[in-house]
């Protein structure tokens, strides 16, 4: 049995524990989730067109609602129906096991009696494996296999099989709750789960795990970022960019992605993202894994990698439908890039690792490989930010001038010359090929026009705000590539830059920080406030905002958007940095 009908992106939730993650549209589906781990194969999958979805929703007319509990990814859906309230209380059991998912679903009657609809359509691969070996013991609880995963169903006494899923209906009664616990595992399960008591553990952990973060000019937005930060990340340090595969970043143009690996880049944003005021675990997290690939790999390191540190698949298609304007893409042709901007952005972390003393042993090491990776192929074409085809492009220069500079001001005086001297290096052949006639740095020598990505380099310190460099192409990205308080990463041909793609909303927050850079505090609030807007009841952020539209594009939530969006409200919240 097929799944519901996909949703608007912006109506979905994401709950997560780490391990991995699951969307929950407004109808009480869960259309995706893999098992047991980020890049494994889904066990829900009608977000992009395959069998599986578990759905609790109230049977009559209703109109849908919801919230994220404060300071964690405890969602409730609520539904207002023709006669009553009803909400429901949704959760992966926190901190995740690497080896069982725990999926936690509470039904609350608020007012009156509810009548409930619930349906578990489970198969593995995708939807290639169904349910298999269905029992249902005298407590009601059903177990059975999907695939080579364990599944135990608690609270679904009343359930029957069918269509090759479990299906029932439910009267709660007023005032009243009913648990349901689903359980995934590649081992033995463990006794009966107690609901209360993982409904506890959930909140305890989350709780701890997610800081106040008062210094910020949006407190709930940076402690949701945080949240959805955390529960990206697993017990290795590695964060998933995205917890889905194959959403369209533009409908039918062939740009759809699986984004369920660990980018350095985006870890290294998050990292900075929390260790703006005081070193937040993000940051310890970040550095674990980034360094352990730094060392293990060294001249071969990739830009991506899965969480357990091995390289993302090649990509390959599974034959479905895919979600509406998208498609069925499994793994990442990231592995056969270099990206040099990733190594300017590593020693940005290793430079916050310096000022939380956190440098030393393994992560000055890495640092070392990172500046012998900058020293022999800084001259050499590469994919650059956006992953495109290898060219010399401007923006990866500058990324390292600043990681660099970053990095010299917190090493003694000796080895901080040798950095500062390879920066002003970088930096004059950067300009002698790079800027064009107007003094703005364009994205390559062969590239005309300019790159959102370049406002960055001098927020991290690559160049002086007053730089003429530095305004004339923070003059040249306003009147070029933004639109309705948006802003887009380049202009991609001579088509108007919504038909081409979607507006950045990374390059909305660099913006931010960039006025902000100047002593433009209204400016940088201005961008800050409008960019945060672009998401939907849930709070998350996918990597484009469609601003004619007013929809999401792309994958679901997006990593570094958050991060961006948890630097930018602690940034806001001091004084602009000359």
């Amino acid at each position: 049995m097929t799944g519901i009908a996909p949703h608007v992106l912006r109506e979905y939730a994401l709950l997560a524990d780490g391990e991995r993650g699951a969307l929950c549209g407004p109808r009480g589906d869960i259309a995706w989730l893999c098992a047991p781990g980020w890049s494994d194969s889904a066990v829900l999958s009608s977000l992009i067109g395959g069998t599986g979805s578990y759905t609790v929703s109230p049977a009559g007319t209703c109109v849908w609602g919801g919230h994220y509990e404060p300071g964690g990814l405890i969602w409730r859906n609520r539904w207002v129906t023709t006669e009553t309230a009803v909400e429901c209380r949704e959760a992966l059991a926190h901190p995740g096991d690497p080896h069982r998912v725990v999926l936690l679903r509470r039904i609350e009657a608020v007012e009156r009696d509810v009548r409930m609809r619930v349906r578990l359509d489970l198969a593995d691969g995708f939807g290639r494996r169904s349910l298999r070996e269905l029992r249902r013991a005298d407590d009601g609880t059903w177990t059975g296999r999907t695939g080579d995963l364990r599944v135990r169903w608690t609270g679904a006494g009343d359930a029957v099989a069918g269509d090759g899923g479990l299906g029932f209906e439910l009267t709660v009664p007023a005032g009243g709750r009913h648990d349901l616990v689903l359980e995934l595992s590649d081992r033995r399960l463990p006794g009966p789960p107690d609901a209360g008591y993982l409904w506890e553990a959930t909140e305890h952990a989350w709780h701890s795990a997610v800081p106040e973060l008062e210094n910020t000019v949006a407190a709930r937005d940076a402690r949701h970022s945080y949240a959805v930060l955390r529960g990206l990340t697993t017990g290795t340090g590695g964060m998933v960019a995205a917890a889905t595969l194959g959403l369209p970043e533009r409908s039918e143009a062939g740009r759809n992605y699986d984004y369920r690996y660990v980018w350095l880049r985006d870890q290294c944003y998050a990292g900075l993202a929390a260790s703006v005021d005081e070193p937040h675990p993000l940051l310890d997290a970040a550095l674990r894994f980034t360094t352990a690939r730094v060392l293990e790999h060294g001249d071969d390191l990739l830009p991506a990698y899965r969480t357990d540190g091995t390289p993302p698949p090649e990509e390959t298609t599974l034959r479905l439908p895919g979600y509406p304007g998208g498609s069925d893409v499994v793994g990442n042709r990231v592995t056969g890039q270099f990206q040099l901007d990733a190594l300017g952005e590593l020693l940005q972390l290793h430079a916050a690792a310096a000022r939380h003393d956190r440098f030393g042993g393994d992560v000055e090491r890495a640092a070392g490989v990172v500046v012998r990776l900058i020293t022999e192929r800084w001259d050499r074409p590469e994919a650059g930010i956006w992953e495109l085809d290898d060219e010399w492009w401007t923006h990866s220069r500058l990324a390292c001038v600043a990681g660099l500079r970053a990095l010299a001001r917190e090493v003694p005086a000796h080895r901080g010359a040798e950095l500062s001297s390879l920066a002003d290096k970088l930096l004059a052949e950067t300009t002698a090929r790079c800027l064009d006639r107007r003094g703005t740095w364009q994205r390559s020598p062969d590239r005309a026009g300019t790159d959102a990505a370049l406002l960055l380099p001098p927020v991290r310190g690559a160049l002086p705000a007053d730089d003429p460099r530095t305004r004339a192409t923070l003059d040249a990205v306003r009147r070029e590539l933004t639109e309705d308080g948006y802003v887009y990463r380049f202009a991609q041909d001579d088509r108007p830059l919504g038909e081409a793609e979607g507006a950045f909303l990374l390059c909305g927050f660099t913006m931010a920080l960039a006025c902000r850079h100047q002593g433009d505090l209204t400016e940088a609030f201005r961008w800050f406030e409008r960019n945060r807007a672009a998401c939907g009841p849930p709070g998350l952020f996918a990597e484009e905002y469609d601003v004619r539209q007013r929809q999401l594009r792309g994958n679901l939530p997006q990593a570094f958007v958050h991060a961006m969006l948890l630097e930018t409200a602690q940034r806001l919240a001091g004084p602009p940095r000359q």
